[in-house]
Order: structure tokens, then C-alpha cells, then sequence
């Protein structure tokens, strides 16, 4: 028995011992209100990191992206995390490609670099719906988002209890590199100012994340922002460019919280652009001056985008620059080039050299001899098109038209991207010419047609809602009218957008109809494979071309689209969609290819081009090694 005794007693000793060890060496970051410093591990921290989105950028580049990074200075990534890409349909889950994020978070580990998470569910980024799934539309009530409602909450929660056991493994205090995570995105510019739903979030967070990493608010400098953006038990930080006095903007976190290091979480070396706009840059030594400040001020920061990338198929989002939801729409680009240190393509700019410059003059940061190699561009040279198909055609229709006595909206129909064909026939009328035509809300772009015949348009950017057409009163006409969605709104008060025709037709005061809704999402190309070529078509339509690179280019390099005497559409390369093209309207006239997009000779290449209004004569179009960002603006 007394052998026993001891046995028990040396066994709970070494039990005690182990557990006091592991507590010892647990890791933790936490945030010292009274020295205004975050501690890893007890030993004061400072950031410097730069935004990167997994989402914009092909897999292949992740990991040179991230090393550009490193090597410029910056101790840590941020990242966003897109409910729509990796929940495209409810329930339904991907994780694979330009959505594995968690091979994303390796690659910074495997740098030795921290990542600051940003997992929304609502992220802005200039995506569309502000990286919402679309289907939320349908299964939540018109004004539930980001609110306490039951419902919203629901598919939050099931989002979350996918996504964040993934993350959990990569948390700061589970041995991972996650030393901080954002709990909603900038909240306080929002018009629900839901304390509720707030503090509902704060603790679903709570439950994965624990005291494993640091949760944290954003919002933008202004007190309105920090008077309903800010929760409770949530370090709350804030967001500025280089025009913004940083002390007086660190003074809304430091006033909140009585202390805490001051943090900029989105600091603006560029900014977002949109069509018919110019090009916006950001000066770099602006740029560098307010870095000098925030480094004075012993503060931590992220640059907002340090790499931008590319919004790849129908991914960008819009803004509303209106308190109508109906007038002052822009759409942004499919280039999130932003003006960044690192360009849309990866490539090294002066604002990189002078951010290094700085960080290495602060001695905030040793750098390191990671290689900085160049990415090379080609110019593959002029291709020439043929006219495949109009989507008059019934050949086109991918769906099963939709009918009913008034228009529906894309989601209604279960309609995500692309275009839908509303049309109606007009009977014998007794109307006198011209008539009035009226569409009570287009979302976003119409192109009106009679009897297939172009009559005019219609822009949500102007809310040019009505027109006058002539019309037959001894015939019926078919009245066709093809709206575009051209992304929907992902910041303000009016990110429930919803597509297509939102209300009713009018000719005078005569309501139209029935209509006969024909969708065209335009989600793969492979359909085309079996159309012949023709001698001509009717816009709009589809163009082909089928190449082999030269046999130079056994390796693909990156190169550019250049989509100069097209007009206005989509590009399509080996089905992998480009994104949407508009050089009428500028200022972005050429499309971002990367090489993992092309193949190598022998493989045949296959370019599509859908164009809405008007196909250059010769049907040519290039292959340019420098992108034209900054083109004349039509408005």
C-alpha cells in the first residue's frame, strides 16, 4: 500500500508538473492597455502587414506573392475570407483551387510571416455583394442582413461551423500563425447599428476562436463610425489613408478603450476604381509620410491593398454614389490593380522600393534574400475571331425560360450573374408616336430592342429609366430588353441589390406583359464547342478563335488582353472566365491573362468574346505584354 502511495503521489506530481509547464508555454497575443503595446508571448509586438487576397489571385502565384511581401519588410498578411466563393449554392461547400485557403495560411507559415483573418460574413472587398452568396437574397427578408434577425443569423452560424473548425488548427494559441481576427468589417457605417446582433456575433466568434487569437473591430475615422462600430470585449481599430491626421484618428481607439496600441488596419497606398472613372493613384511619397508618422507613433498597420490582383469572372462588386439606390451606381473593374506596391500582374513598383526603403530606414523589419523575380510578359501577337452565334438564337438558351405576367428579378429566378432576356410582344396599339417607355428600375444595364432591332439603352448610373419609341400599330412587336448585372452594390445602406427588372414596363401608362424571361449566367463556354462558324452574326453574340502559342513559348508567360475596338462584354479564355471587358467606356482596356491560364504548344488555345453592341470589322483582337489601365474615360 505504501507503494502504491508513492506511486500515486510521484504520478500526480509529474501530472501537475507537465500541466503547469504547458501553461507556462502557451502561446498567447494579447493586447497591454497600460503600455500601449500588443504582447506575443509576453514580448512586445508591432505589425506591419500588407492585404492579400487568396480569392483575386491564381493559386500557382500565391506563394510569390506572399515572399514579394516578406521581402519588402512586412512581418505579417491580412486576408479576407469570401463566403460566396467558398458557399456558391446553400449547403454546397468549396474548398479546392483558388479556394483553399487553408494551403493559403501554409504558405504564409511556411514564410514565418502571422496572418490577420477578416472572415465577415459581410467583407465589402469590392466584390460583389460584399462577398455575401447571392441566395441570401432569397432566403432572408429585405432588410435582415447584418441585424439580429433569426434568419440571417441562421446561415451565418452554418457558414461559420464549416469554416471556422478549419481555421481553428492555425490560431496563434493553437500553434498557428492566426494572430488576430475580425469580427464584421467596418460595422459602423452601416445603417442597422444593431447592438444585438453585434454581441451575437462577438460570441459566435468567441466559441471558435476562444483565447487562441485576438478578435478586432474596424471602422473608418470618423466619430459617427466609432459610435456604433465598436463591441464590447473587441479590440477596436481604425482605417485611413495618406490625407488623414493618424494621431487624431488613433485618438477614436484610444478614447474607447482608455489605451492599446494604435492600429491602422486598412492603410491606403492606392485606391479602388471604377468604369467610366479615371484610373485613381496615390502619390508614393504621400505614401511614405504617413507611414513615418504611424512608425512615430509606434504604431501597427496594414497596407489596403498591398497586392490587389484581378476580380476574375463576374466577382467585382459596385458602388452607389447617391442616396438612391436607382442613380449614381458604379460599377468597379474587373483589374483590382489599385495602384498597389506590387501591380495586378505581380510586379515590383516604385512604391515597393520606397515602402522597403522606409521599413529598413525605421529598422523596423530586417529584410531578407528572398528572391524578387520578374514576371515576365509576352505580346503572343493578333488573332482574328469568326462570328459563332446571336443569343437570339434559341441555341443560347441554357435555361428554361421563366414566364409571368410581370418581370422577376435574377434572383427570384435563381439567377446569379450574367444577363437575362426579358421580352414581351407588343399587340395593335392606338398609341401616337413617339411613345413614352418607361422601366420603372434597371439593375444594371439594358439594351432595348423591337423585333431584334437595338433602340437605345439604359444605365442605372444615369437612371435614364425612360424613352420614347416608335412603334407599329398595325403589327405586333416583339419588345426585347437584355439587362445586365454588372455587380452588386457591396458597401452602404443598399447592398441588398437585387438584379434585372425591379418593378414594371410601361409604354405611356399601360403596364406590359406577360414576359418570358430567357437567363443567360454565362458560367462556362463549353456549350460552344459544337457551334460552326458563320458568315455573320447579330450583336449580341459569340466570337471564337482557336490558337497554338509559338513554339518559343514552351513555358506560358503572363500576358494581357487587349480588347481596343471591342465595345462592351465578356472574355472568356479555355473557359475560364476573364471577366467583363468595356474599352468604349474606359479606363481599363486590357485583361490580366496569367500563364496557368494558357496552354503550351502543341495544346490548342480557345478565346471566346460574348459582345453586346459592336464587333471591330476585322474581328481582331491582341495579345499586348503591358496592361492599359488608364485608358480615355466615355461617359
Amino acid at each position: 500500500m505504501h507503494f502504491i502511495g508513492v506511486y500515486c503521489f510521484l504520478s500526480l506530481f509529474i501530472f501537475v508538473l507537465s500541466e503547469t509547464k504547458n501553461l507556462t508555454n502557451k502561446r498567447t497575443f494579447i493586447v497591454d492597455y497600460e503600455k500601449n503595446e500588443f504582447l506575443k508571448d509576453g514580448e512586445v509586438f508591432r505589425f506591419v502587414s500588407g492585404d492579400l487576397h487568396y480569392f483575386r489571385i491564381p493559386k500557382l502565384y500565391w506563394k510569390d506573392r506572399i515572399q514579394k511581401i516578406k521581402a519588402a519588410g512586412l512581418n505579417a498578411i491580412t486576408t479576407y475570407v469570401e463566403w460566396s466563393l467558398h458557399e456558391p449554392f446553400p449547403g454546397t461547400y468549396n474548398f479546392e483551387g483558388m479556394a483553399d485557403l487553408e494551403y493559403f495560411i501554409k504558405l504564409i507559415q511556411d514564410e514565418g510571416m502571422y496572418l490577420l483573418l477578416r472572415p465577415g460574413p459581410y467583407i465589402c472587398a469590392e466584390r460583389d455583394f460584399g462577398g455575401f452568396p447571392y441566395w441570401l437574397l432569397n432566403v432572408t427578408p429585405k432588410g435582415s442582413l447584418r441585424t439580429n434577425d433569426s434568419s440571417y443569423k441562421k446561415y451565418v452560424s452554418r457558414w461559420f461551423s464549416v469554416l471556422m473548425p478549419k481555421m481553428q488548427p492555425y490560431l496563434y494559441g493553437n500553434g498557428g500563425n492566426i494572430i488576430m481576427v475580425q469580427v464584421e468589417n467596418e460595422y459602423g457605417s452601416y445603417y442597422a447599428c444593431d447592438s444585438n446582433y453585434k454581441l451575437w456575433l462577438r460570441d459566435l466568434f468567441k466559441s471558435y476562436v476562444e483565447n487562441n487569437a485576438l478578435l478586432y473591430t474596424i471602422d473608418i475615422c470618423e466619430q459617427k463610425n466609432f459610435d456604433c462600430g465598436p463591441i464590447p470585449e473587441v479590440y477596436a481599430t481604425v482605417d485611413f489613408g495618406i490625407s488623414s491626421n493618424a494621431s487624431k484618428c488613433f485618438n477614436f481607439m484610444k478614447k474607447l478603450q482608455k489605451g492599446g496600441p494604435p492600429v491602422n488596419s486598412e492603410f491606403y497606398p492606392g485606391w479602388l476604381a471604377h468604369w467610366q472613372e479615371p484610373h485613381p493613384t496615390v502619390n508614393s511619397d504621400d505614401v511614405v509620410r504617413q507611414m513615418e508618422s504611424m512608425l512615430s507613433l509606434n504604431a501597427s498597420f496594414s497596407f489596403y491593398m498591398f497586392h490587389g490582383g484581378t476580380n476574375f469572372g463576374f466577382t467585382s462588386g459596385a458602388n452607389i454614389n447617391d442616396t438612391n439606390e436607382n442613380i449614381g451606381y458604379v460599377p468597379q473593374l474587373t483589374s483590382y490593380d489599385y495602384d498597389a506596391p506590387l501591380t495586378e500582374a505581380g510586379d515590383l513598383t516604385e512604391k515597393y522600393f520606397k515602402i522597403k526603403q522606409t521599413l529598413e530606414n525605421a529598422k523596423y523589419s530586417g529584410t531578407n534574400d528572398t528572391s524578387l523575380t520578374p514576371m515576365l510578359k509576352a505580346a503572343y501577337g493578333v488573332y482574328y475571331l469568326q462570328p459563332l452565334v446571336s443569343i437570339f438564337e434559341t441555341v443560347t438558351h441554357r435555361i428554361k425560360p421563366v414566364t409571368s405576367d410581370t418581370p422577376l428579378t435574377f434572383e427570384v429566378m435563381d439567377i446569379n450573374t450574367g444577363f437575362v432576356m426579358y421580352e414581351t410582344t407588343l399587340l395593335n396599339n392606338n398609341f401616337q408616336n413617339p411613345v413614352n417607355f418607361t422601366v420603372n428600375s434597371v439593375r444594371d444595364r439594358a439594351i432595348i430592342y423591337l423585333d431584334q432591332v437595338q433602340v437605345g439603352t439604359m444605365n442605372r448610373l444615369k437612371a435614364n429609366t425612360t424613352m420614347f419609341l416608335n412603334i407599329s400599330n398595325d403589327s405586333s412587336q416583339k419588345l426585347s430588353i437584355l439587362i445586365e448585372n454588372q455587380g452588386r452594390i457591396n458597401y452602404g445602406d443598399f447592398i441588398e441589390d437585387r438584379k434585372g427588372i425591379v418593378g414594371h414596363v410601361l409604354l405611356e401608362n399601360t403596364k406590359l406583359g406577360p414576359w418570358k424571361m430567357i437567363a443567360h449566367p454565362l458560367n462556362e463556354t463549353s456549350w460552344l464547342s459544337s457551334i460552326k462558324p458563320v458568315e455573320s452574326v447579330q450583336v449580341p453574340a459569340f466570337y471564337r478563335t482557336q490558337f497554338i502559342l509559338s513554339e518559343n513559348y514552351t513555358n506560358t508567360l503572363d500576358t494581357y488582353l487587349d480588347t481596343s475596338g471591342w465595345t462592351k462584354g465578356v472574355a472568356f479564355l479555355n473557359d475560364i472566365n476573364l471577366g467583363r471587358y468595356w474599352p468604349l467606356a474606359g479606363p481599363q482596356i486590357t485583361l490580366y491573362v496569367p500563364a496557368s491560364f494558357l496552354k503550351p504548344p502543341p495544346n490548342v488555345n480557345t478565346l471566346i468574346m460574348f459582345e453586346l453592341e459592336s464587333a471591330p470589322q476585322d474581328l481582331a483582337i491582341k495579345f499586348v505584354d503591358k496592361p492599359i489601365l488608364n485608358g480615355p474615360i466615355n461617359t
